[in-house]
């Protein structure tokens, strides 16, 4: 098998950071039980139900911004903020 040569590599941003905080030891192993556990959690958010509503323009327009700001999808950040107060 042929050895990349990751220097060479055209490296998104997000990318660049990862490896730049993999070199610095910032990410630690888990173990493989950890590891399914956290696959599990991954695979039954991806199998999401669907959530049709109507919502005030300006209240769209807000939480795009505070999601843009944080690096989301703002569908993303409506997920999150949801599944937070289902499980308050």
């Amino acid at each position: 098998m042929k050895k990349l040569n990751w220097k060479k590599m055209d490296l998104t941003e997000e990318e660049k950071m990862v490896d730049e905080e993999l070199s610095k030891g910032l990410y630690k192993p888990v173990s493989r039980e950890e590891f399914f556990k956290i696959k599990e959690a991954i695979d039954q958010w991806k199998r999401g139900s669907v959530l049709n509503m109507r919502v005030n323009p300006e209240d769209i327009m807000l939480i795009k911004d505070k999601a843009a700001r944080l690096g989301v999808k703002y569908q993303t950040f409506i997920a999150v903020h949801l599944h937070r107060v289902a499980r308050s």
